[in-house]
């Protein structure tokens, strides 16, 4: 992937997306028997929710993962008009961690986030901390 794209991709994370990582009560499935156990699983997943269709089957054919989901608005806003349809691209857990690595340099808004989600699968990192001004500038020279 270009840096361009990479760099384009964050812009439209940081204005448009929003990403969880966070641990929460769920109902899975027993293995044995019937039934369902509570469990305390991580719930990890990023999105990027829009009107233009376009711009998200972009996303989604640049990156290779998550998928594309259409979602029609019921309802009329103030202006008495019919709400636009909104796409949205959504990935989770591993998929997530690759795209986060990939607009990690870039991504000014949601950084946070995105480094929850790097560090929830990078934990033995540890004392290691990355200047991110220094891998910036790695990426372009490289590029």
């Amino acid at each position: 992937m270009r840096e361009s794209d990479a760099a384009y991709l964050a812009g439209l994370f940081d204005g448009e997306g929003s990403a969880q990582c966070k641990q929460k009560w769920t109902k899975k499935k027993k293995h044995k028997g019937e039934g369902y156990r509570d469990t305390y699983a991580w719930n990890i997943s990023m999105e990027i929710a829009m009107t233009d269709e376009q711009v998200i089957r972009w996303v989604h054919e640049v990156l290779q993962v998550g998928s594309v989901i259409k979602r029609n608005v019921k309802g009329l806003n103030k202006a008495g008009k019919k709400y636009k349809t909104q796409w949205r691209w959504r990935c989770t857990y591993r998929d997530a961690y690759q795209v986060c690595r990939l607009i990690w340099p870039e991504v000014k808004v949601k950084l946070h986030k995105v480094e929850q989600i790097i560090d929830h699968y990078e934990p033995d990192v540890g004392d290691n901390i990355v200047d991110l001004e220094l891998e910036r500038q790695i990426r372009r020279t490289i590029q």
